[in-house]
């Protein structure tokens, strides 16, 4: 129930006032002078304030001020019979939402009341939605305990706050959008529009719309003009999720608007002056794409100002167990479960799958299995038939490309077979050095190396 405090001198105005918005369901107090409107201000707590201008000895201005200062985001009307422009422009100039002239009409009275009323929500709503998507895209959110990532994490804090253009490569489902939400709440620029454009999801001259907008007529189905994402993205970051799919012609527009700041509508002679940050990302090597003539040599060095590549998850699986956590916290709360708990071969099983989905992978056999157990502690049997089936022989290998380093790779492979034969031998180390081909000792060796857990 909204809480409003009614202000005037004359006690018919009040009971009048109260009796209206009472029957309109807000609960009401009213006060006949400044001074107790000052002290119920202080006591209480506030969605609207309704004040007459003219009171003895202190003003509705007065109210206003102290309303204004003391809690910014309440909203005041001011109600006067002796109203005068100059008046109404220094109420207004004080914070006030609306101004009144007596008689008012009731009817009229009570729609400034809730456009009063709806106004506050929504701002109390857009805050808690920007504090929202801060703590969202905030590094803690972004788990990541491995070298990788901690470097990831200390680049995204130094490029923050600049606007130089960044570009992400990385497998699909590693986090790419999600580092650029980091970049962009991590920022200078964290209070403005972050706008996604899938470039790959997109024909040609619809990606051109989307981008630049269009004027009416410009084609078949045009009917009114429209903003592009350039425009709505403008103080903001606009993010070019896989750019490699990107058309020639429509690169040619994207590098003229990136270097003029100025874009052209789909149809259209103006040229709209733009203010935003380009951060793009890619599952392809551009390098590549640029010798074979599909990606424009100048786009590209215009795009790779700063780079980092998001490692896929079978390079960081340190970070797995933090990853299953957070992702069964999440989907427990969403569907109002208690926490369920993770038993050390589930882990184990984990750590070894090669995730060709990456983090998004996870996260949907999180998901799925948090929707169908039961069971309050999960083992191998919730898991999914392709995560305990061995792969065919090389459809782990990693791709050459950005990012790709051999003895990482090399280090990786041996850790993955050690947990496999650690599983299949249910820990005994000498079952799992035979499976392995290796003696006991060598095995010791390559455990203690690579900080193996051991399960038993």
């Amino acid at each position: 129930m909204d809480k409003l405090l009614v202000i005037d001198d004359e006690q018919s105005i009040l009971d009048l006032l109260k009796v209206v918005f009472e029957k309109q369901g807000y609960s009401v107090k009213s006060a006949l002078s400044a001074e107790k409107a000052l002290k119920l201000l202080d006591e209480d707590e506030f969605d609207l304030v309704l004040t007459d201008v003219k009171l003895p000895q202190k003003s509705g201005m007065d109210i206003l001020k102290y309303a204004k200062k003391t809690k910014p985001d309440i909203p005041v009307i001011m109600i006067t019979a002796y109203g005068t422009i100059k008046q109404a422009v220094e109420a207004f100039k004080a914070g006030a939402v609306d101004y009144v002239l007596k008689p008012f009409d009731v009817e009229e009275l009570k729609i400034i009341v809730k456009k009063g009323l709806k106004e506050r929500k929504l701002k109390e709503e857009n805050v808690l939605l920007k504090k929202e998507l801060k703590e969202r895209y905030s590094f803690k959110n972004m788990i990541g305990k491995s070298r990788p990532m901690q470097e990831i994490f200390g680049l995204i804090d130094k490029i923050a706050d600049n606007d130089s253009t960044v570009l992400i490569t990385g497998e699909s489902g590693t986090g790419k959008e999600m580092a650029a939400r980091a970049v962009h709440f991590h920022g200078k620029r964290k209070d403005q529009p972050f706008i996604t454009v899938n470039c790959g999801a997109l024909p040609e001259n619809l990606l051109e719309s989307e981008l630049f907008g269009h004027v009416k007529g410009a084609f078949t189905g045009a009917v009114a003009h429209k903003k592009g994402m350039f425009q709505v993205a403008d103080k903001g970051t606009l993010f070019l999720d896989e750019i490699g799919e990107m058309s020639p012609k429509t690169q040619v527009k994207v590098l003229r608007a990136i270097q003029e700041k100025i874009i052209r509508r789909v149809g259209g002679t103006e040229e709209i002056p733009v203010d935003v940050r380009i951060i793009s990302a890619t599952n392809q090597d551009l390098k590549e794409k640029l010798k074979q003539g599909d990606f424009r040599e100048d786009l590209f060095y215009r795009l790779n100002v700063i780079t980092f590549h998001m490692p896929p998850l079978r390079d960081r699986r340190e970070d797995i167990p933090p990853l299953v956590n957070h992702f069964l916290k999440k989907h427990c709360d969403k569907t109002g479960i208690p926490m369920k708990r993770v038993a050390p071969e589930v882990i184990n099983v984990f750590e070894s799958y090669h995730w060709p989905g990456n983090i998004r992978e996870l996260e949907n056999v999180i998901e799925r299995i948090v929707a169908i157990e039961e069971r309050q502690t999960l083992t191998k049997k919730c898991l999914p038939d392709e995560l305990l089936t061995p792969p065919e022989h090389g459809t782990q290998d990693q791709k050459i490309g950005p990012g790709f380093e051999l003895d990482r790779v090399l280090d990786n492979q041996t850790v993955r077979y050690i947990r496999e034969a650690l599983s299949r031998s249910s820990g005994n180390m000498k079952k799992a050095s035979s499976l392995l081909g290796i003696n006991y000792r060598s095995l010791r060796y390559l455990i203690d190396k690579h900080s193996i857990k051991e399960e038993r």
